[in-house]
């Protein structure tokens, strides 16, 4: 090449970020050491992705730990902390948890996000946040997701975002009120929190 007088083109190579690797670090995984015995002590949130007509959606949705039901959950054309703000603001809204309640997810900048951190602490919220590569941290949200879209979604094409989300809607409904859990020692999230 040098003979020739080509010469290779390079990539950029990672720069690491202090302040990103700080904030990381300064976020434990807290539901891991928690004992949850009642709702609203531990929820966890995540985002997953669903077509329509082509196009990405973009699904964040929060789970209580002690039962497993879905508490809220939002769509949108953008995966950014206004959704997972919004899924989290509708989650409050709907339970009012105490402060203290542990809030845990993937290490995802849309919850990495100042505005998101800003506004768990005025709620009294306390971050928690995956190990770096260890997915099955936030297996409950995981789980969920691929129920949902082993039930409703693969196999379908959505030609608009109503259609997805009244399938959406539909199928949180039927899974809160009757998709039986073992863990749940067989019944539903809604009828497990009504037990407790």
């Amino acid at each position: 090449m040098r003979d020739a007088g080509v010469r290779a083109r390079v990539c950029g190579l990672y720069r690491p970020n202090a302040a990103n690797h700080a904030f990381f670090a300064s976020v434990p995984n807290r539901q891991r050491e928690l004992v949850v015995q009642a709702p609203d002590q531990v929820w966890f949130g995540d985002v997953t992705y669903l077509k329509v007509n082509g196009q990405w959606r973009y699904m964040a949705a929060v789970m209580d730990r002690y039962s497993r039901r879905l508490l809220a959950w939002r769509l949108s054309t953008r995966r950014d902390v206004r959704l997972t703000s919004a899924a989290l603001n509708a989650a409050v809204a709907r339970r009012s948890p105490a402060p203290g309640l542990v809030f845990h997810t993937d290490r995802g900048i849309e919850y990495a996000a100042y505005k998101f951190r800003d506004r768990a602490a005025r709620l009294g919220i306390t971050q928690s946040m995956n190990r770096p590569g260890k997915m099955t941290d936030n297996a409950h949200m995981e789980s969920f997701f691929h129920s949902m879209k082993s039930d409703v979604i693969h196999g379908r094409q959505f030609h608009s975002e109503k259609e997805l989300r009244a399938t959406l809607k539909s199928y949180i409904d039927f899974y809160n009120r009757e998709r039986i859990h073992s863990a749940l020692d067989y019944v539903s999230p809604a009828t497990y929190e009504a037990l407790a």
